[in-house]
């Protein structure tokens, strides 16, 4: 089996590429290759797959840097030695799970807490290791809440409930689904990959939304339709809007996990002229402007 290729080659980055450039170069390139968008194509259903997976593994600053040193190969598996490197007391550790300190040890040495004082012994029986998956997921279906079936390593499949409001590489823990030991099973470490969105992006629980309307839409006003996460909606324009005029669809965002708070989706309008220019409008326009000027770079520029 040939073996992957550099994640930078397969998103056409240089080494210094920043997370910006990372995470564009992914967004063009998937727009591209999509499976959606080239039905029927092995080939391109291939290339969506290792550019997702060069996406995953240069997004996560942790593993990038691990790359980059050859500690890991462009699968993220190990490529010798004595596997992850921990740091000193108190600092990040280079393993990126984000695991306290009590787990960590708990899974070297096999330690279990003894009930009520939380207190814990190197007596007990040895642990089976944690092993680490990675699933990617569309935008909405993560803000949605999905599931997704993953093939774990002992050759069962498991059906994994992605929850709402997941965010880009969080990570979901299946308690007693790792490696078999002594002291009993380890765990699942589930990371989840939220793909962009062509047209939506996300901040805390909000969905922001460029949207373009017409020059008689943003004058006159009017009602339009305007995408969200669980379908269209019907929004009003005001009289007289303009770009950068921002709507506020309540209630419309992100809904948590828990199911108690939910964002808003914000709609900003750009005006967008006729392509090709309108002879009629630009005949107005020129009679228009003989008497009527504005300077609209005054307020900008002073």
């Amino acid at each position: 089996m040939a073996s992957p290729r550099d994640p930078y080659l397969v998103l056409g980055l240089s080494r210094t590429a920043s997370a910006e450039e990372i995470k564009a170069a992914y967004r063009r390139l998937a727009k591209q290759y999509h499976p959606d968008m080239n039905p029927g194509r092995a080939d391109i259903e291939q290339r969506f797959k290792e550019i997702s997976s060069a996406y995953n593994l240069l997004s996560d600053p942790d593993k990038r840097a691990r790359y980059d040193r050859g500690e890991i190969d462009a699968q993220g598996n190990e490529r010798g030695g004595f596997g992850r490197s921990y740091g000193s007391a108190g600092g990040s550790r280079s393993g990126g799970f984000s695991f306290d300190d009590d787990d960590f040890l708990d899974g070297l040495f096999g330690r279990r807490k003894t009930s009520g004082a939380g207190a814990s012994g190197f007596g007990s029986k040895p642990r089976g290791a944690d092993i680490n998956y990675s699933v990617t997921v569309p935008f909405v279906e993560a803000a949605l809440g999905t599931k997704r079936r993953i093939n774990l390593s002992t050759g069962r499949s498991l059906d994994v409930n992605i929850p709402p409001g997941t965010s880009d590489q969080q990570k979901l823990r299946l308690k007693g689904q790792g490696t078999e030991g002594a002291g009993g099973a380890g765990d699942a470490i589930i990371e989840v990959h939220v793909e962009p969105h062509p047209f939506f992006t996300r901040k805390d629980l909000d969905v922001h939304l460029e949207i373009p309307v017409s020059l008689p839409e943003a004058v006159l006003g009017a009602s339009i339709k305007v995408p969200t996460l669980d379908g269209q909606v019907a929004v009003k324009v005001p009289r007289g809007a303009n770009t950068g005029t921002l709507l506020r669809l309540k209630g419309k965002g992100i809904r948590n996990a828990k199911g108690d708070l939910q964002g808003d989706q914000y709609v900003k309008l750009k005006v967008v002229l006729p392509d090709p220019p309108d002879a009629d409008l630009t005949k107005f326009l020129e009679s228009w402007a003989k008497d009527r000027s504005y300077d609209v770079r005054k307020k900008v520029f002073g």
